[in-house]
């Protein structure tokens, strides 16, 4: 009666991630050899699970049918490479954001914080912006503001030099934060505190000065991709900084090469929006005369861009799935 138990509650403990399973392996096609390996991987553990204990179980002949479909789609499921380049920004980067909604909300609630601790800082103490961004920047930014260009400091650099330097610099900092990871999630958290600081502190010298408008619209035209950009980055490094800090049923080691790989492609997937927001920031801000119409219609279209993939696309990818399961008859069979 014991051994039937514990069979009933391993059943009811995983019966919907084999339900996700069965909906998988309907449209493997669609689906990312990674993505596919994962969850063979967890199956193939479920699987090996049941023989042990359950040798003479439906359940366990239901998971080797189930592991030999997942087995035969992914062998048989050969693409090209210019249709995983296709696919990997379209559904895998959506789907892993999904995976990781909640460190995204921690990462952009730390990064909100540090924006906070950097205004009233800097409120509090008038040097604060000079120990954070530097005497040098300071004396160039006043001697702008004297001059009435108190954004001139965007158009002192040839656009396409500044557009390289800025672009790869941003990147760096993005790979940086994911990177931090291996020293648990401390490091990456602290990078984001540290970059909302910054933020908080120059939005805030700005203010002091009677030109917080004028900074926003400026900063804002390239500022709403590049610092989501970096909060998504934060999110891949802790990500993995938490992968080896609680590996929860995994070996630490394979839990760390998961959480290594979700990471690295959220990572990669903020490139393309680096790119953009350095071509913006390089050719379209130093143009500080441009109406507010125009700068607030980019910041506009920048702030959907960034709600529509990182958090309204993986939402519909994966509620849209889950919608579609259904129980067949041995899962209901199996549930009775």
């Amino acid at each position: 009666m014991q051994q039937i138990m514990k069979e009933v509650i391993f059943i009811r403990s995983n019966i919907d991630k084999w339900r996700a399973t069965e909906e998988v392996i309907s449209r493997a096609s669609k689906e990312s050899p990674d993505r596919l390996a994962e969850i063979y991987t967890d199956l193939t553990a479920d699987l090996a699970f049941a023989q042990t204990h359950y040798s003479d179980s439906r359940i366990t002949i239901y998971l080797n049918n189930l592991a030999s479909a997942l087995h035969n789609e992914i062998y048989h499921n050969k693409r090209e490479k210019w249709t995983r380049l296709i696919t990997f920004w379209t559904k895998e980067v959506p789907d892993v954001m999904w995976h990781e909604r909640r460190l995204l909300g921690v990462s952009f609630l730390l990064f909100a914080l540090s924006v906070l601790v950097g205004v009233v800082s800097t409120l509090g103490d008038q040097s604060f912006p000079r120990i954070i961004l530097g005497d040098s920047y300071m004396d160039l930014t006043m001697e702008n503001i004297a001059n009435g260009q108190p954004m001139g400091i965007y158009g002192m650099e040839e656009p396409s030099s500044m557009f390289i330097g800025i672009t790869l610099n941003n990147i760096m900092v993005s790979f940086y934060v994911f990177v931090s990871g291996v020293l648990t999630s401390f490091a990456p958290g602290w990078m984001l505190f540290s970059n909302g600081i910054m933020v908080g502190c120059f939005d805030t010298f700005f203010y002091q000065h009677n030109l917080l408008g004028e900074s926003l619209m400026a900063t804002m035209l390239h500022g709403t991709l590049e610092l989501s950009s970096i909060v998504v980055a934060g999110a891949a490094g802790l990500a993995m900084g938490n992968s080896w800090l609680f590996p929860g049923t995994y070996s630490r080691l394979e839990s760390f090469k998961r959480g290594a790989r979700r990471g690295m492609k959220i990572v990669v997937g903020t490139v393309p929006i680096f790119i953009v927001a350095g071509f913006i920031e390089s050719f379209l801000t130093r143009h500080t005369r441009m109406g507010d119409g125009y700068r607030l219609a980019i910041i506009s279209a920048s702030a959907i861009f960034i709600l529509f993939y990182f958090i309204y696309l993986p939402y519909k990818r994966n509620h849209h799935a889950k919608s579609k399961e259904t129980n067949t008859p041995l899962q209901d069979s199996l549930l009775r």
